[in-house]
């Protein structure tokens, strides 16, 4: 089974370089089904950084709920419209089920045929003598249900709509009864008997079944020949034969063409919802273009499998793709605080570690394992380390951050100083992105004491850019605010020539009167020497949030 490894959403350099390598860890260790993955495209730092890799970015995976496709069952019985009850009935038999899928011969779905509707088929028409004889089925499916021999065989696969007459009575009376249908409708049942045999090849009936195991005379078989008669022998007494020739009539007629189907694309937890409501038991699964992809009963739903999710550079499930929380998390590997929403039914590895990037991490996992990364796994963690940590200068930048930094630097033969310039130069969002997608692109929900906010972070050489679309930028975090009913949005950009920051907030709550940062304006604020979201902006609002919580409790 796969077990996707995951950055957070609106993933950021960190996030992406970081999945990749754990991804090539547990390749090369203990998971080779492991992928890596991510909940959208890497911002144009992040290309920049897996193009001087050469390395592919990850997979684009936005939901993680178990879809119908990891459910159903692959390889079905199916039936086919051209199929005829004996067929089916020894089909559902052997497999021991009560319902399947028809396909024509091209494969397309056409709907279901259940035990019960078969039942139907072969039953069909009881109470009318008339259509109790009719069969509609070809020549060779009959001779194949009574398991007979052709004395005489006039070739033709067509679909015929047979009227099966009897043989058991007197000649006089089967004679007067043979000329009030039309001979090419004609399917003649007898025993042993010339008396019946050739009043019936006369008329030019299209099948004469001789049962018992006898056979035409050679004078009669000769008439069948010149007459264009088809002659079967049955071994079965003329009961027995009759029965099976009417197990001999096509399915077409009675399958459910309106039924009950699933995308192989929709989530269990909608295909639960809608089963529930229907009397089906079985339901054909299809794909996009609507062929079977497969079928779903209701016990197959009951307790599907979870996909497996390794996380890295978060552990809050606020942060994480969508479905995770129904989801198998199976190990965390981050650098961020501990967000507690985070729960399993089983012991994990959980490895956090305050460190100034989760690329430092899984570096340190490489050479505790003793294996060298390629030289394109090693710019990729050396890419996110140098983002995170505005290439060593940030103050969540430990010594373990720099030491790898310089082992990275062995293993993948490029001097980082001349990358990490290029890095920064690449890709300012307040260039080359509309306000909506900047306040977007790397953005973490957070929930403390009762308050749920959003901070996003970009990085830029100096602040020209933002003075410009600063109206905008407000805008658009007052969208992001009500588009998730946040309490507040806020968005740090970084300036890293000065290693300052400035934050734009969509409103002002009312805590924020505490903050001990010069106001430059309405909703906007400049904080000197911070640059970290994680280490320097989170902790300085949870300690603006524990405050205001104190002084209400005082009052």
């Amino acid at each position: 089974m796969t077990v996707y490894v995951f950055g957070h959403r609106n993933p950021d350099t960190d996030a992406i370089c970081s999945a990749l390598a754990y991804a090539d860890f547990l390749q090369r260790t203990t998971r080779p089904d492991a992928v890596a993955a991510c909940c959208g495209a890497p911002n144009q730092r992040t290309e920049f950084a897996l193009r001087r890799a050469r390395l592919a970015p990850p997979k684009i995976v936005m939901d993680v709920r178990p879809e119908v496709s990891d459910v159903c069952r692959r390889d079905p019985v199916v039936a086919y419209e051209d199929d005829v009850f004996s067929e089916i009935y020894d089909r559902m038999k052997v497999h021991n089920i009560g319902a399947a899928p028809v396909l024509d011969r091209n494969g397309r779905f056409i709907g279901l045929i259940t035990l019960l509707d078969l039942l139907n088929v072969i039953f069909e028409g009881d109470s009318d003598p008339v259509q109790a004889r009719k069969v509609t089925s070809s020549i060779d499916k009959i001779c194949s249900v009574i398991n007979g021999q052709m004395q005489h065989h006039v070739p033709s696969d067509e679909k015929i709509d047979f009227r099966v007459m009897v043989g058991a009575m007197s000649a006089e009376g089967f004679t007067e009864r043979l000329h009030q249908f039309p001979a090419e409708e004609l399917l003649v049942v007898s025993g042993n008997r010339p008396t019946i045999h050739l009043p019936a090849l006369e008329h030019r009936v299209r099948v004469l079944v001789v049962t018992g195991g006898y056979e035409l005379s050679p004078g009669l078989l000769h008439l069948a020949r010149a007459q264009g008669v088809t002659v079967i022998t049955s071994s079965f007494d003329t009961a027995t034969t009759t029965m099976r020739i009417k197990s001999a009539r096509r399915i077409d007629h009675a399958i459910q063409r309106e039924c009950v189907t699933l995308s192989s694309k929709m989530p269990v937890e909608d295909a639960r919802k809608l089963v529930a409501r229907s009397r089906q038991k079985l339901f054909p699964v299809l794909d996009d273009k609507g062929r079977l992809f497969g079928v779903l009963s209701k016990s197959d739903l009951v307790n599907p499998p979870k996909t497996q999710l390794v996380l890295v550079d978060h552990n809050e499930l606020t942060q994480a793709v969508l479905g995770a929380e129904e989801s198998e998390i199976v190990e965390v590997l981050d650098h961020h605080r501990l967000g507690g929403s985070l729960r399993s039914d089983q012991p994990i590895r959980f490895i956090n570690e305050p460190v100034g990037s989760t690329c430092t991490i899984v570096a340190r996992q490489f050479r505790a394992a003793g294996i060298s990364p390629t030289p394109g796994i090693a710019l990729s963690m050396a890419s996110g380390i140098i983002s995170d940590t505005l290439y060593l200068r940030s103050p969540t930048t430990t010594d373990v951050d720099r030491e790898t930094l310089a082992w990275l630097e062995g293993q993948c033969s490029v001097s980082l100083e001349q990358f990490a310039k290029e890095f920064f130069e690449v890709g300012s969002a307040l260039r080359s992105h509309p306000a909506r997608q900047v306040v977007r692109e790397d953005c973490k929900e957070f929930v403390d004491r009762g308050h749920r906010f959003s901070i996003s972070q970009i990085e830029e050489i100096g602040f020209e850019l933002f003075w410009e679309r600063r109206d905008e930028l407000l805008q658009a975090l007052v969208g992001l605010r009500q588009e998730r009913q946040l309490d507040f949005s806020a968005l740090l950009v970084t300036d890293i020539i000065s290693n300052g920051s400035l934050l734009l907030i969509s409103e002002e709550p009312e805590f924020w009167e505490q903050i001990n940062y010069p106001r430059l304006d309405r909703c906007l604020y400049k904080l000197d020497d911070v640059v970290s979201r994680k280490k320097q902006l989170l902790p300085l609002i949870s300690q603006l949030l524990e405050n205001a919580t104190e002084a209400v409790y005082t009052h």
